[in-house]
């Protein structure tokens, strides 16, 4: 990613800076301004509406006028490490989260005010929503490290008002008591990272940083110890095993909130890392870091996420394990990826947690259908290695070749394994139209893939070191294992590798509850008597579970 040229236009200025603006004009008015919560809400909701069209016109502006940088003054001399400069930055990256967040927000606005129809302090959630949208759409718009992690630090503290919004349930409290602590961690990780790459670097502005490390002969020891910190914030912010256990537990929050939090804040830390580039991603001790830590979450995640009846509970372990391959996909070097994947899941959770409750009901009418019986062993390999030929068709297709991404290969592999529920139902009960019909669109959904992948490594531009094959050998490792116990598991329901792990993993091996006696034996969360207490089973065993860990 090379430099950004000149500043920007003062009209293309003023149109990037709108979008955190409109959201905190519509923060801070509802103390002083509306009168009342509709007042509130329709001040937000025209604010939203504003911030999403100045979103989607600062990208037209880019594609019409290309990438540049609108600087503020200098704030804040800072020595050898540069100088404190709030800009912010039009490019494809920032530009395409830009208006992620601004139709995500959006919609969680309108969401938002008949969810809450009759709840007491309206006023302060709108407040903490449009705070919290205002801090990520300074994030995304960053181009100053400082500026970066101090909106990343408000968009945390701000949407920890909103997680404890109803504060008599003690399963909120101790949700976002975990995740506060979990964040502040990450931030002291992130901030430290920081300090270590302007002094080293002598700069701030994220551009220049990459530049002038690429410039450099080999990594020095200080550049390498803050992109094991940034990569260390990241997997923190993005709830990974074993500080995953507050993402699960938010569900005691407002769903568009929980929408909010699974569809957008959590998905930064991946944001961060694409950002940041070749900081961490040339740095073999971070890629490696990010590709275990995060193989290893999608893993167990997704297995876990098979033993839970709640659909939001499934969902947030779901979240859990898509931002463990997201960061692995980081750690690999496939940045182009990793976006697509963050783009796609923001959409997809913001509609299955706002539509949770049609999700519950086409559960009940699939629990009312009689089950087809499982496939055998023989069917779920065979459609596996189709699924590996259609996606060895269409790699070659777009001219991926296993020698020159053996990363972008292995992901492909995985995607194989996907696709063999696709093509082994057609298989099973239709027909050899309906068979062809599999076969086109599981070779469909792979041309697709690679397709984006292409277009979305020219719209980036970024370019980082290749990983090691013994982590492109982990990865398929991993995920081969999945594949192996996911289908055995189908295969023999009741046999003696489901009953055996089936406790384990539905107790999520354990690790939330270590984390929760650690954090309240060093930290204790401030929690309402038990007596006024909604009579919630999961809340008060969590509850009494935290209370007994003091």
């Amino acid at each position: 990613m090379a430099l950004l040229p000149a500043d920007l236009p003062p009209l293309r200025a003023a149109l990037l800076g709108a979008v955190p603006l409109a959201y905190a004009l519509a923060a801070l008015a509802p103390g002083w301004l509306a009168r009342s919560p509709q007042a509130a809400w329709r001040l937000a909701r025209g604010c939203a509406a504003g911030a999403g069209l100045a979103a989607l016109l600062s990208l037209a502006w880019l594609l019409l006028g290309g990438e540049g940088l609108a600087r503020g003054p200098a704030l804040i001399a800072l020595g050898d490490a540069g100088t404190f400069y709030p800009s912010l930055r039009s490019d494809a990256l920032g530009s395409t989260m830009l208006l992620l967040v601004a139709f995500i927000g959006w919609v969680i606005v309108g969401y938002s005010q008949p969810y809450l129809d009759g709840e007491g302090g309206q006023p302060r959630y709108v407040r903490g929503l449009m705070l919290t949208l205002a801090a990520v759409s300074l994030l995304v718009l960053a181009n100053n490290l400082l500026l970066l992690a101090l909106a990343w630090i408000v968009t945390s503290l701000s949407l920890h008002g909103l997680l404890t919004f109803f504060d008599r349930r003690p399963q909120a409290l101790i949700a976002a008591h975990k995740k506060f602590i979990a964040s502040r961690v990450a931030d002291l990780c992130l901030l430290i990272g920081i300090a270590l790459v302007a002094g080293t670097l002598g700069t701030l502005e994220i551009d220049q940083a990459i530049a002038a490390a690429r410039a450099l002969p080999q990594t020095p020891p200080a550049l390498q110890a803050a992109a094991l910190c940034i990569a260390a914030s990241a997997l923190l912010k993005c709830a990974q095993l074993p500080v995953h256990g507050w993402l699960i537990q938010v569900m005691e929050a407002p769903t568009p909130v929980s929408a909010l939090l699974h569809a957008g804040v959590v998905n930064l830390g991946g944001f961060l890392l694409i950002r940041v580039g070749t900081l961490v991603a040339d740095v073999p001790a971070a890629q490696a870091l990010l590709v275990l830590a995060g193989s290893v979450t999608a893993v167990v995640a997704a297995l876990v996420m098979t033993t839970r009846i709640s659909i939001k509970v499934a969902l947030a372990w779901s979240t859990c394990a898509q931002m463990g391959f997201m960061l692995m996909q980081c750690g690999l070097g496939l940045h182009e990826l990793a976006l697509l994947h963050l783009v796609a899941h923001s959409l997809y959770k913001a509609h299955a947690f706002l539509g949770s409750g049609g999700a519950v009901a086409q559960n009940r009418l699939q629990q009312m259908t009689p089950a087809a019986p499982p496939l055998g062993a023989g069917a779920w390999l065979a459609s596996a290695l189709v699924g590996l030929l259609l996606v060895a068709v269409a790699a070659l297709a777009w001219g991926v070749h296993p020698m020159q991404a053996p990363a972008l290969w292995a992901v492909g592999g995985i995607l194989s394994l996907a696709l063999a529920p696709l093509l082994a139902g057609p298989w099973r009960s239709a027909g050899w139209a309906g068979r062809l019909a599999g076969l086109a669109a599981a070779l469909a959904v792979a041309l697709a893939y690679f397709g984006l992948e292409a277009v979305s490594r020219h719209w980036l531009g970024v370019q980082a070191r290749p990983a090691s094959p013994l982590l492109v050998a982990w990865v398929l490792g991993c995920f081969a294992l999945l594949f192996a116990v996911q289908g055995a598991v189908r295969v023999w329901p009741r046999g003696a590798l489901a009953r055996g792990l089936y406790p384990w993993l539905f107790s999520g091996l354990y690790l939330d509850e270590l984390f929760t006696r650690m954090t309240f034996r060093l930290w204790p969360a401030r929690l309402p008597p038990v007596a006024t207490a909604m009579p919630s089973t999961s809340a008060d065993t969590a509850a009494h579970r935290a209370r007994g860990a003091l």
